[in-house]
Order: structure tokens, then C-alpha cells, then sequence
């Protein structure tokens, strides 16, 4: 295959027929072929937010094992957060940022069991084992959008120490089953221990004689739990979830339910201009944890008093055409900010957006105006998420 054909080549998920078999309307995202919707994306959307679960297909975003015993330090020096924190069996929010502080990825680090997941070398997906300990194993979850961005990151080192790095994106699949059903489904077809994870935990457990690693964690403000399972026995997996009542979910639903939890979205809501606190990822940061790339421009922000601008959320008092990149301005006709993603909300009955403000700004229900697509909008800057309500 020519350079040229591989820079156009889409990627086809594995259970790319089960989602041609349900009716799914195809869109490509990132490079990869997704379902947008299954023939109604109001249902499906109302599956996840309306007291049932909705099942998504989330294998485009990238997997990425780093195991070995300098694995801790190894990340440490590239990522916010303090990985010498982080138990076995519970995950963190981090970034990736660059040496100007400005964010490359941001990404969820899963501390997984080191007694189950060193079983071997060459492991796609770890599993249940007591073989050679290899060091603590992390699994790196990002974005379809950062993925490469990450592996580049990483891989600019993976000569300077004791650990490895493998990713495992095309030889998994991820799902997940969100909304306030999501645990009686877990419960129902992978056990009490799965059902049992609370918020930031994660569990390598054994299915049907599949191993399967699950994450309890919202794409949605709505309680969830990923699962990970090798793609060869993904499609048991999905069939058995389907059964017992999850109802399959497209992306066009899932940009709904990302916005209302205020979620941004790598080249959408953030990017390699923004410095990572200005993206709302508050979270993914440690001010205790040592040195780190980019680490002396992010804690110079903090302590010498805030960012210039910061995401938020910008809420209407009706549905209104807004789009992204649309302007920001005060009452008093100074530009602001500007709108980076806006849907209407079902479950507001508004329509809502996220955006960045200017410090000043930023308090929750200031009044601004928005330019939509008959003028200019007077709207309030609200809080995030606009709807959040994940179990414990």
C-alpha cells in the first residue's frame, strides 16, 4: 500500500457486522467507521438518560499497556497526575502535556492488578495469572483522536529504562453500558464483583472463559462501566449485554449526552493551543507530585493566580441555531470567548454549549451574549456538567 493510500485507509471496527446487522447508519470519525445511530437517535438517547442503559461501541479509542519496574517513574515525568498514587485495581484522569504546558492528550490511567496482569510478554489483553512478575502495568485509555499523538509521546523513550509499551488498541474492544440501568446489567451478565465497582475502580475478571477487564466510569453523567475483552470474543459479549436488555447507542446520541456531562472532546472543545487546566481537566493535575514535562508552566499558572480563559458551559432559555466557533461577547459588546461545541438538550429542553470564557466571566449565570444565526443572543454561563447524576 502507497503512503498516500494509508493516510486515507478507515479503519473497520470488529463488530462492525453486529452493527450493520442492527440497521447502524455508518460515519467516519477519526478514522474510523461508527455507527452514528441505529434508526432513532432520540431513543437511543433517551435509553441512556431515562432510567435504562444504553450500549456503545467504543473501540476506536486507543489502549496502550506500559508495564516494567520504571513504569512509575517513566510516566510520571510525561503525564499531570502522580502515578505513585494510584492503587492497584482503581484508575486516574491525566494529561499528556508538552514542555510549554499545552495538551497533547488527555487520557485515563488504569493501575491494573500486577499479580494478574504480568502473566506474559506478549499478552494482547491482561488475564487472570500468577506467572513472572513484570512490574507495575498501567493501561493508558485516550481518545481515537490522540491516540497516535500518545504513542509518539511514549515511544520517544522507550530505550531510557526498565519497562514496555504495547498497544493493544486493534487487538481489543471496549465497551461500554451507560445509564441508571448500567449496574443491574453488569450484574446480570458478568457477576456480583463486576456489578460491585465503585466510582475510579477496576476489576480483571473471567467471562464465559473470556477475559475481561472492567472500568467503573460516565461517558455520560450517567452511572457506567467500560469493558474490555480481546476482539475475538468481543462479539459473545455484545450479543449477551444486547439480550439482557442494553440498548445499543450511535454517536450522534452519545455527542448529546458528552455535552450535557460536559465532557470536551480532543480537536472539538481542546487542543494543542490550550494549556491543559484551561480545558476544565482540573482533575488530571497534581501540584505535589515533582517534575514533569511541562509541569513548570502549569504550576506557574496556579500559583500566580488562574488561566486567561477556561472552558464552561453556556446554557439558552430555548433551542436556538448556534454554532461552533460562534462569538462570546459581555453585555457591553466585548468579545469574550467563543462557543467550541452546542446541541440542544433533550432533557433541558434548551439548547446548551461549551466554550471558553475569559476569567472574568466565568462565574456561574453571568449574563453574555452568543452571535446566532439571527443575531445576538443574550444566554448565562452555567456550571458543568449541565447533568450529572452517576451513581456512587
Amino acid at each position: 500500500m502507497t503512503e498516500a493510500a494509508e493516510q486515507i485507509a478507515i479503519l473497520k471496527l470488529p463488530l462492525a457486522e453486529a452493527h450493520e446487522r442492527l440497521g447502524a447508519e455508518m460515519l467516519v470519525q477519526n478514522g474510523w467507521f461508527v455507527p452514528a445511530n441505529y434508526g432513532d437517535t432520540l431513543l437511543e438517547y433517551a435509553s441512556v438518560r431515562e432510567g435504562g442503559v444504553g450500549l456503545i461501541d467504543l473501540s476506536p479509542r486507543g489502549r496502550i499497556l506500559v508495564r516494567g519496574s520504571e513504569a512509575v517513574s517513566f510516566l510520571n515525568g510525561l503525564i499531570t497526575n502522580d502515578m505513585k498514587t494510584l492503587a492497584e485495581g482503581r484508575w486516574m484522569p491525566a494529561a499528556f502535556p508538552n514542555v510549554q504546558g499545552r495538551l497533547i492528550a488527555s487520557v485515563r490511567v488504569v493501575r491494573l492488578n500486577d499479580e494478574q496482569a504480568n502473566q506474559t510478554d506478549t499478552a494482547d489483553l491482561p488475564q487472570p495469572g500468577t506467572q513472572k512478575n513484570l512490574g507495575p502495568t498501567f493501561l493508558i485509555d485516550t481518545e481515537a483522536a490522540t491516540h497516535q499523538a500518545v504513542m509518539r509521546t511514549i515511544e520517544r523513550f522507550t530505550l531510557a529504562g526498565d519497562f514496555r509499551v504495547l498497544d493493544v488498541t486493534e487487538q481489543t474492544v471496549l465497551l461500554t453500558v451507560q445509564g441508571k440501568g448500567a449496574r443491574s446489567k453488569v450484574l446480570s451478565v458478568l457477576g456480583e464483583a463486576a456489578a460491585g465497582l465503585k466510582t475510579n475502580e477496576a476489576l480483571q475478571t473471567s467471562w464465559q472463559e473470556s477475559d475481561v477487564a472492567i472500568i467503573h466510569a460516565t461517558h455520560t453523567g450517567e452511572d457506567g462501566f467500560d469493558l474490555i475483552v480481546n476482539a475475538p470474543e468481543a462479539s459473545r459479549l455484545w450479543d449477551a449485554l444486547h439480550t439482557a436488555g442494553a440498548r445499543p447507542v450511535g454517536y450522534d446520541a452519545l455527542e448529546i449526552l458528552r455535552i450535557e456531562a460536559g465532557i470536551p472532546r480532543y480537536g472539538t472543545d481542546m487542543d494543542d493551543t490550550n494549556v491543559v487546566t484551561e480545558a476544565a481537566l482540573d482533575e488530571a493535575v497534581s501540584y505535589t507530585k515533582g517534575c514533569y514535562v511541562g509541569q513548570e508552566i502549569i504550576a506557574r499558572i496556579k500559583y500566580r493566580g488562574h488561566v486567561a480563559k477556561k472552558l464552561t458551559g453556556i446554557k439558552f432559555t430555548q433551542a436556538v441555531m448556534v454554532k461552533a466557533g460562534a462569538t462570546v461577547k459581555s453585555m457591553d459588546n466585548k468579545e469574550v470567548g467563543r462557543v467550541t461545541s452546542t446541541t440542544y438538550s433533550p432533557y433541558l429542553g434548551r439548547t446548551i454549549a461549551l466554550g471558553y470564557v475569559k476569567y472574568d466571566y466565568l462565574a456561574s449565570e453571568t449574563e453574555v451574549k452568543v452571535t446566532a444565526e439571527r443575531g445576538d443572543v443574550e444566554t448565562r454561563i452555567a456550571e458543568l456538567p449541565f447533568v450529572k447524576r452517576e451513581a456512587p
